[in-house]
């Protein structure tokens, strides 16, 4: 089998036109009619079937099933390609969320300066969802993730290190400020400041209100976490964050919530399974799995 072939095969699908797959890889149309008669052959079924009559070629179920494997193969080849020419590298191209990166990192910089890490840094900052597509295409080595459930992500190596509840604030002027914990449902009526869809926040938040049974008033969405702090500091409306985003030196009452069955903020770390990691590579992950036990 030809890894040309699956290229041919994975544009046909595609542009759905011998002509056009053809005219894309700049050969003849007869060299795309043999690559795809050749994996037929290999598997003995037919992909596509030509609709003369309408001039329309339609691929069969068993050429999407081959369509879906051909597009992880020609991925891993991508992969491997970047990870072979990187293992000389020095550079560690490091994933990390905001909300990490500015509430959970920072403490642990000194302990990577003193292991001579940090210079050898290059630094994504994304969402976690983001950041998770980024390392399956290969384009990070090693990345900090956020999610609320156990990261069992095919082809990846993950260690959850560290678990956080999710919090209610309000102003110190607010009605709630004088209580300690609250049931969700009590909040219905109240006006919410949030973190934006990139977050894990928000699929947190919409499962809080459904189990609450209510359909939540949100004032306002941004991803800058300082922002909304602020504005709950001045009795703009409340909000709903991971305890990892609140700090002592926030002006704001923190509450904690009664509801059974609640999400958790999961931290995790995660590499590819197929990615042999370098020495420094090694370090940082040791280093920050340790730190967190």
């Amino acid at each position: 089998m030809k890894i040309k072939d699956l290229e041919y095969y994975q544009k046909l699908v595609e542009y759905q036109n011998f002509s056009q797959v053809a005219a894309h890889f700049q050969v003849s149309q007869p060299t795309i009619t043999m690559a795809i008669q050749r994996l037929e052959k290999d598997f003995g079924s037919a992909f596509f079937i030509r609709d003369h009559v309408h001039k329309q070629l339609h691929i069969t179920p068993a050429g999407q099933q081959f369509a879906n494997h051909v597009t992880v193969i020609l991925n891993e080849l991508r992969v491997a390609r970047e990870e072979i020419a990187r293992t000389q590298s020095t550079r560690i191209r490091f994933g990390l969320p905001p909300i990490i990166g500015n509430y959970y990192f920072p403490p642990l910089t000194p302990m990577l300066m003193r292991a001579k890490l940090m210079s050898h840094l290059d630094t994504y900052e994304h969402g976690s969802k983001e950041l998770l597509r980024m390392l399956e295409q290969g384009q990070l080595d090693i990345a900090l993730l956020g999610s609320l459930k156990a990261l069992r992500q095919d082809r990846l190596h993950t260690q959850e290190f560290a678990r956080y509840p999710f919090k209610v604030i309000v102003g110190n002027n607010h009605p709630l400020a004088r209580q300690k914990k609250i049931s969700f449902a009590t909040l219905k009526n109240e006006r919410f400041i949030v973190p934006g869809s990139e977050f894990f926040h928000e699929q947190a938040f919409k499962q809080m209100c459904h189990n609450a049974h209510f359909r939540p008033k949100v004032l306002f969405r941004t991803p800058d976490i300082h922002v909304i702090k602020a504005m709950v500091a001045e009795n703009l409306g409340i909000s709903f964050l991971t305890q990892l985003a609140i700090v002592p030196s926030d002006d704001v009452v923190v509450l904690a919530i009664t509801d059974d069955d609640q999400p958790t903020f999961r931290l995790s770390l995660a590499t590819r399974e197929t990615e042999v990691l370098s020495a420094d590579q090694q370090k940082l992950w040791q280093l920050l799995t340790e730190q967190a036990k």
